[in-house]
């Protein structure tokens, strides 16, 4: 722990050196790079080795603070999510150096840094915290620093807006946290996580709906999501890339923590958490195939990916509870590992976006196009992310939901609810990867293939080589991921069993081993085949030969022009027509009036349907209400002084 420690020191000591040196721009970088950078080493160390060992450790030292004390723990499972946090924070902070360039001498980057390294820190509390009040004062400082960098460019409206939303929904979830822990530790002197007991039937129903809602607006699964997809376009890619990999997760890791004081489980809940994880894996990658912002396409993916995790989840407490232990370890460990899967593919693939609007100055897919040939690095790395997203063999996408898979179809041969469990688990995993599949080649041909739609698509340019690096190293390890994947079976159970119990962790994954290992030998003899067909085309062709360009097929104009070719909406449109129930898409058509019309113009985009149907309302009606008792803020500070004076009366009668 005198490692994990020391990282933790590391991160709130550059964030203060970053934040005093504000005005000098490459300072405060060096800062904040170096200082994530450094802790991001010093605490891989530890969480490898706790991971490898299945051993764990924890810290304990004085705090004077009613019902609190700083105790942190480091299991298997803490060590588990700790992992791609370090690996994450560490490329995206390698990242930024390059990325924030463009904003010096047009903003202080020392608050950004700070803001950077005080997120990974308060992470890092979050998931090694062993008592409430710790776990949060992590929870509210990861709020703080995530708001702090959704708001870095504040001059634009729809960061201000992104932010606010933030700022409610985790003020909202918060509140239902403070209300779990009390119901949790409502028999215990100390709020300590150790100390938690059972509580009874209609209690535990209770705190799992709680906790549901409170790391579920963390989380950002569906109906909780509406702030996702405002506040991760708005923040700085390398951050959204942090956020989205693995800032969201703290969300999963905390509902597996209340889940494991909360044994035995209910089916219902089960029923629950796959439910709300099919509905998120189907409507968010639905949405993020109608989204025209390359970085709004990520953030809906994400909710998609959440689901998925969920959805796992959900399916493996049905497997509990009706006693098929083997699906319920199939499907935990494909929950983790998909957890794992996901932050490296999301972060390399806000990262691609980020390259994009950096080298081409939007993101709009209507501005974009043609950028393979400019951008041809950041073309291949996008490629390699978005495979991996698509769950395509040999990327780390593919391992974890092939997990999920075996074990929905191992419910086959069970009891019927667990038959219909699997199901429903095995279908909205196909229909969801069949629509990510057109999600994500919408994204990559609309921003790279085709010819350049505006003159700043043109005039794109190259990511720096910074940039690439963390690009270059996370594709790296979506590969690696996905051709070892049998060699991660063992950590992956270790953290099973610390998490659900080790009656899971002991079988989880071993069924999939031996395909594991077959899947990826072929994947090895594939890319050996590859390699020796590009060595032979070397051997044939040893002198590079120019490339002559020619014009394709017209389809029969005589002078084509870019905006001949297919656009976003245009891809889309047969699969959101179909769905417009759920989209609900609004299009401006053009009215032809004239035989030879000058010019005309045409529009599409899908409504935030949650948002305008439910939250909107929602928190008007609720402003309504607060307006009633306005009569109680008067102004004068001696009443404000008597209501507080009350309170703490009514409180010591109550406890007296």
């Amino acid at each position: 722990m005198a490692l994990v420690l020391l990282s933790f020191v590391i991160l709130l000591l550059s964030a203060l050196l970053a934040l005093c040196l504000n005005r000098n721009t490459h300072r405060a970088q060096d800062a904040g790079a170096y200082g994530a950078v450094s802790a991001s080493i010093a605490g891989l160390i530890p969480a490898v080795k706790v991971l490898l060992s299945g051993t764990s450790e924890t810290l304990s030292l004085p705090w004077p603070v009613p019902l609190g004390s700083f105790s942190l723990t480091l299991d298997p499972l803490s060590a588990f999510f700790l992992i791609p946090v370090f690996v994450l924070t560490g490329l995206s902070a390698v990242y930024g150096v390059d990325y924030l360039k463009g904003y010096s001498g047009r903003k202080p980057l020392g608050l950004a840094w700070a803001s950077f390294n005080v997120l990974t820190a308060a992470m890092m509390l979050v998931f090694t915290a062993a008592n409430a009040v710790l776990f949060m004062l992590g929870w509210e400082l990861m709020a703080a620093a995530s708001f702090l960098l959704v708001l870095f460019e504040h001059e634009k409206p729809q960061s201000r807006r992104a932010a606010f939303i933030y700022l409610a929904a985790g003020g909202t979830g918060a509140l239902m946290l403070l209300a779990v822990f009390a119901l949790l530790g409502a028999n215990s002197s100390a709020l300590d996580f150790s100390s938690f007991a059972a509580p009874t039937r209609a209690a535990a129903s209770a705190v799992f709906l709680l906790a549901l809602c409170g790391f579920g607006l963390k989380a950002g699964f569906i109906p909780l999501h509406v702030w996702l997809p405002e506040a991760h376009p708005a923040a700085p890619s390398h951050v959204s890339a942090v956020m989205s990999g693995v800032m969201i997760k703290t969300g999963i890791y905390g509902l597996i923590r209340i889940l494991g004081y909360l044994r035995p489980w209910e089916a219902w809940w089960g029923w629950t958490l796959l439910v709300l994880g099919a509905v998120s894996c189907l409507v968010g990658v639905l949405f993020a195939l109608a989204q025209h912002d390359l970085k709004r396409v990520l953030a809906y993916s994400s909710i998609e990916n959440i689901g998925i995790i969920l959805l796992a989840l959900g399916l493996g407490i049905i497997g509990v509870t009706h006693s098929a232990y083997p699906l319920a370890a199939l499907a935990f460990a494909g929950a983790l590992l998909h957890v794992f899967n996901h932050s490296l593919f999301k972060g390399l693939l806000f990262m691609g976006a980020g390259a994009v609007l950096h080298g081409a100055g939007t993101a709009e897919f209507e501005a974009l196009g043609g950028l393979s040939k400019r951008m041809p690095r950041t073309a291949l790395l996008f490629l390699a992310g978005a495979a991996a997203a698509c769950a395509l063999p040999p990327f780390n996408g593919f391992a974890g939901e092939f997990l999920i898979y075996l074990g929905a179809f191992r419910g086959l041969n069970s009891s019927a609810p667990v038959a219909l469990a699997g199901v429903l688990a095995g279908l909205s995993l196909a229909s969801a990867g069949a629509v990510a599949a057109a999600a994500f080649t919408r994204a990559g041909g609309c921003t790279f293939l085709g010819e350049p739609r505006t003159p700043r698509a043109a005039g794109a340019h190259e990511a720096g080589g910074l940039m690439l690096f963390s690009m270059y190293a996370l594709a790296s390890l979506c590969l690696a991921a996905g051709l070892l994947s049998p060699l991660l079976l063992v950590p992956l159970s270790r953290a099973v069993g610390a998490g659900f119990g080790g009656i899971y962790g002991a079988g989880s994954g071993q069924e999939a081993a031996a395909p594991l290992i077959y899947i990826s030998a072929g994947a090895l003899l594939l890319l050996a085949m590859v390699a020796l067909a590009f060595a032979k085309r070397r051997s044939l062709f040893p002198v590079a030969r120019a490339a002559s360009e020619v014009p394709t097929w017209d389809c029969g104009y005589a002078a084509p022009t870019p905006r001949m070719q297919y656009g976003a909406s245009s891809f889309a449109q047969p699969l959101t027509d179909f769905f417009q129930p759920v989209l609900r898409k609004i299009g401006q058509y053009p009215v032809l009036s004239e035989y030879f019309p000058g010019k005309a113009s045409f529009s599409a985009e899908a409504q935030a349907v949650f948002y305008n149907s439910f939250y909107t309302p929602a928190a008007s009606r609720i402003r309504d209400l607060a307006y009633r008792f306005s009569w109680l803020q008067h102004g004068r500070l001696q009443i404000y002084i008597m209501y507080i004076v009350v309170s703490l009366m009514g409180l010591l009668l109550w406890k007296l």
